[in-house]
């Protein structure tokens, strides 16, 4: 095994616990930046003896903003730190991670932009065909659990050196968690691997006072306050915690969430756990957090701020998005890799406007990742990137997504900031648009006005799904939309059309799409466009049953529409949606909620969703006849699917793109992955 990073560019090899790698070379062409390290090689060319931090990555190296690792070590770069970076490493020794020496400062590891486990399996926990964020799709490029590896590993090689875990796989396990691929409830991953820290959420303002601190002599004990990090502590420590203030915090006594033995052995604990959790997410108000696992306890600071939107104050200390996105990035994969990356595929000419997510949907991860405040890019910034895209060599004009987690929160906010620091509620949009929230298309409309009018932009397309309760409060951006930034079918995520799965799921009631999917179409028309709207549904829910998946597949059949690839739902970690599937319980209410949670059922569930194609009619009826809906099973007009025997030769009447088909596309939401 060579002591580079790892672009797996051979056969995955059957042993699931490693992938064959080949090294990194030097780059075959010059590039605007040089690369960070990844070799001895590009140490020596740079005229190192070392590096301060080496970012372990469990994705390809794409030197992309779009790949959270990356960004992290370009901007530890950018703040004066020598960063190297080992990606996909070889797991099997302690050798691959020692590739760039000893780091003065840490190790920063992390699985990647996915969870490792949802990375390889899919809801019925089969392997999936491709691993979107390895060099031709090749799966096997990592090792279930990355983050819990590569700590270990991390800590094999160099003892004395800290290891602090990041990324989306340790954030949301960062507490006693629900594993759907062991089904199990797991501990902490900061007890499991071993780390010396945890950052959790975006990462910049914390890694950032980390990094500063460790440089200027603090030693890793010594970093106990900072804000969206965690920690083990002893039994002693633990008492001492939750007896008294906070002595690392001005933020009062910590909230103490039932022990990891509770919440393994008692559902209701877990739903009670889940809820004090997701009541400490506000940077606003948010209390350190406390969770006991036998004789030691995790540890974690109040969540950290959201970065300044713009360019910011100029405060050497601050974190601004501009910042983030003004870095010297090539905007490609390393020259090393010679087959393509799926993911950077799809995100090479796409221009992200801002993160975070004040939706709250109970399924989706974005949210407790990136936060419920909206971190805005100026236009500039914008522009700038824009204009760099124009300077890539296959740039053709085309921009393929304007957006982010969705298209239209840019620029949206609490209309007072006592009012938001104060505030604990999940939602800003359920059970109805909070009469504090500033919904003001204008500034995203702006933007997008701005982005099409520069030289050489001939397309500019919005395919961030478009989060329609809030586009229908303004018809200036749903027009817009329609006229210049659609090409052809538009993403939305309307989800479910039953009322009872649609508040589980804390999504608005499907009159709210129906009253934005008819602006849209008048929007259209009167651009002169024939184009339409693509919903996305999930199946197997919590609180869906197969009479709600019916009701679905009643409404999908009276509004001609046709999904073609669907989310059968996944619990991955930390969502509360999740805890609903583990425990039987709405955490929020603490009321049982009933739940499809055998993959059978699952798979029933969807069928009923694909009631229209061929290949799931013998589900479809098996699910009909359970519910006791056979009078849906037979040729009439109200029918889903016709009786046995006559699956050959019948697909019933097709529905043309004039008529709305929905075609999905591929890759799931919401549940981590983007």
């Amino acid at each position: 095994m060579s002591n580079q990073p790892s672009p797996r560019v051979a056969s995955p090899s059957p042993d699931r616990r490693r992938g064959d790698s080949l090294p990194l070379h030097a780059p075959p062409k010059p590039h605007a930046h040089p690369f960070l390290p990844t070799c001895r090689a590009d140490l020596q060319a740079r005229g190192w003896d070392g590096v301060d931090i080496v970012i372990v990555s469990g994705d390809a190296y794409v030197d992309h903003p779009a790949f959270g690792p990356v960004l992290i070590a370009r901007f530890l770069e950018g703040r004066g730190f020598r960063v190297g970076l080992i990606s996909q490493p070889d797991w099997l020794s302690a050798e691959p991670f020692k590739a760039l020496g000893r780091p003065r400062l840490f190790y920063g590891v992390s699985a990647g932009n996915l969870d490792s486990m949802l990375n390889r399996l899919t809801a019925q926990k089969k392997n999936r065909s491709e691993d979107q964020y390895s060099p031709g799709g090749q799966t096997g490029t990592r090792p279930d659990r990355a983050s819990l590896v590569y700590a270990n590993r991390c800590k094999e090689a160099f003892p004395d050196v800290p290891v602090i875990l990041g990324g989306i796989e340790a954030s949301l396990r960062r507490i006693a968690h629900y594993d759907y691929w062991s089904d199990k409830v797991r501990r902490s991953i900061v007890i499991d691997a071993k780390a010396d820290l945890i950052v959790f959420g975006m990462g910049e303002r914390p890694i950032w006072e980390v990094a500063r601190r460790l440089r200027d002599g603090e030693t890793i004990d010594q970093l106990r306050d900072i804000r969206g990090t965690g920690y083990i502590v002893d039994r002693k420590t633990t008492a001492e915690l939750i007896a008294n203030p906070s002595r690392y915090t001005t933020d009062g006594r910590p909230v103490v969430l039932p022990s990891f033995e509770e919440v393994s052995t008692d559902k209701v604990a877990y739903a009670r756990a889940a809820r004090l959790f997701q009541h400490e997410t506000n940077p606003g108000n948010a209390r350190p957090i406390v969770q006991v696992h036998a004789d030691r306890a995790v540890f974690f600071n109040p969540p950290a701020f959201p970065l300044e939107d713009g360019a910011g104050t100029g405060d050497g200390e601050a974190v601004a998005m501009d910042e983030l996105y003004d870095l010297p990035f090539n905007r490609v994969p390393h020259p090393a890799y010679d087959a393509p990356i799926p993911a950077y595929e799809t995100v090479k000419h796409s221009v992200v406007l801002m993160r975070g997510c004040f939706g709250g949907c109970t399924f989706c991860s974005i949210t407790e990742h990136e936060g419920r405040i909206i971190q805005n890019r100026s236009a500039e910034s914008v522009l700038r990137e824009v204009r760099a895209l124009r300077r890539m060599d296959d740039f053709r004009g085309t921009i393929t997504d304007l957006g982010g987690p969705t298209a239209n929160m840019y620029g949206m906010k609490c209309k007072d900031s006592k009012i938001e620091t104060k505030c604990r509620r999940l939602s800003c949009v359920h059970p109805g648009v909070c009469e504090n929230l500033v919904t003001d298309h204008g500034p995203v409309i702006d933007v997008m006005k701005r982005v099409r009018q520069e030289e050489g932009v001939k397309h500019v397309f919005i395919a961030s799904g478009v989060r329609y309760d809030l586009a229908e409060l303004s018809p200036e951006y749903v027009s817009e939309l329609a006229r210049h930034h659609v090409g052809g079918h538009l993403s939305v995520a309307p989800e479910h059309v039953a009322p009872g799965v649609l508040e589980k799921m804390k999504k608005p009631g499907i009159e709210s799409y129906e009253r934005f999917k008819e602006m849209f179409a008048c929007a259209s028309q009167n651009a002169g466009k024939e184009q339409y709207e693509i919903p996305y549904f999930i199946s197997g829910h919590p609180g869906c049953t197969l009479d709600d998946m019916i009701t679905l597949a009643l409404w999908l059949k009276a509004q001609g529409y046709r999904p073609r690839q669907v989310q059968d739902f996944i619990p991955t970690p930390m969502s509360m949606a999740s805890a609903m599937y583990w425990s039987g319980i709405d955490p929020l209410t603490m009321e049982p909620v009933y739940t499809a949670t055998g993959l059978r059922e699952k798979k029933l569930q969807k069928a009923l969703l694909l009631y229209w194609n061929q290949e799931h009619w013998e589900l479809a009826r098996e699910a009909l006849r359970q519910a006791g809906r056979g009078d849906l099973i037979g040729f009439g007009p109200s029918c889903l699917v016709p009786p046995e025997g006559r699956d050959e030769g019948h697909r019933g009447p097709r529905v043309g793109t004039k008529g709305g088909v929905s075609t999905r596309p591929g890759g799931s939401r919401g549940n981590g992955r983007r």
